[in-house]
């Protein structure tokens, strides 16, 4: 079953220099029929004016994942050195038992980006900042994964961090990207027990025989595969966690 969220319905947030556009209830956005999905907290679309922030905190026990899709951001907190992406980079930031404060500034240019909050399976440990200055093309197209809790999707365990590699969720939960040419469609598999939510960010797809454009979200339930085809150049987004 594909359940449509409109970019025109979705709920807004005003927190100082940024607009956020929220796809389940967060902060002042209150809504019991969009709390969240699965072990999904949050996604929330969020554009920064030049040189201003977005500023959040204290936060705990949950995994913060951010792409940029257009700009620069640079991020800072009370327990990290500072790190900066830009477009197509990702940056996590995993609060664990505790992050005071946390922020992300835009660069010269302005920035828009989207983040998904992830709540991991265990509560408390250390918290963790990864980050990801952009990810190589994948030349067979289809679905990149940008962030992950299953060990097997970075079979190497190296040890260190290698360029491209999906940054560590807390949770049994995969972050992921396809951009996909006009005309093409990408295919993506799961197993049972799954809540997808994907979120259109350029382009427009069709879902089954539904068609979504910029800034519409899809939550997809009970479904093991489905195909996301192309009616323009498109770029997507799509969370994979545990439905409950």
């Amino acid at each position: 079953m594909i359940t449509i969220r409109r970019a025109n319905a979705l709920g807004q947030v005003q927190r100082g220099d940024v607009l956020l556009r929220c796809h389940f209830a967060f902060g002042a956005y209150q809504d019991p029929q969009h709390v969240h999905d699965g072990r999904l907290r949050a996604v929330n679309v969020g554009h920064l004016p030049a040189d201003a922030a977005y500023v959040l905190g204290p936060e705990r026990n949950v995994d913060i994942a951010t792409w940029v899709a257009d700009g620069t951001l640079t991020v800072r907190s009370d327990l990290f050195a500072d790190e900066s992406i830009g477009t197509g980079g990702l940056h996590l930031i995993s609060t664990a038992a505790g992050c005071l404060s946390m922020g992300w500034r835009a660069g010269a240019a302005g920035a828009t980006f989207v983040q998904f909050w992830f709540l991991p399976d265990d509560e408390g440990g250390t918290p963790v900042q990864e980050a990801r200055p952009a990810f190589a093309e994948l030349e067979e197209g289809g679905f990149r994964i940008l962030a992950s809790g299953f060990p097997e999707d970075d079979p190497e365990e190296t040890g260190t961090i290698t360029d491209g590699a999906p940054v560590v969720l807390r949770a049994r939960a995969r972050l992921l990207h396809a951009a996909i040419p006009q005309g093409e469609g990408a295919c993506y598999r799961t197993t049972p027990g799954r809540a997808l939510y994907l979120v259109v960010v350029r382009g427009a797809v069709t879902l089954e025989s539904a068609c979504l454009g910029p800034g519409d979200g899809a939550r997809i339930d009970d479904e093991q595969q489905f195909i996301a085809m192309a009616g323009e150049d498109a770029v997507i987004l799509l969370a994979d966690t545990a439905a409950k």
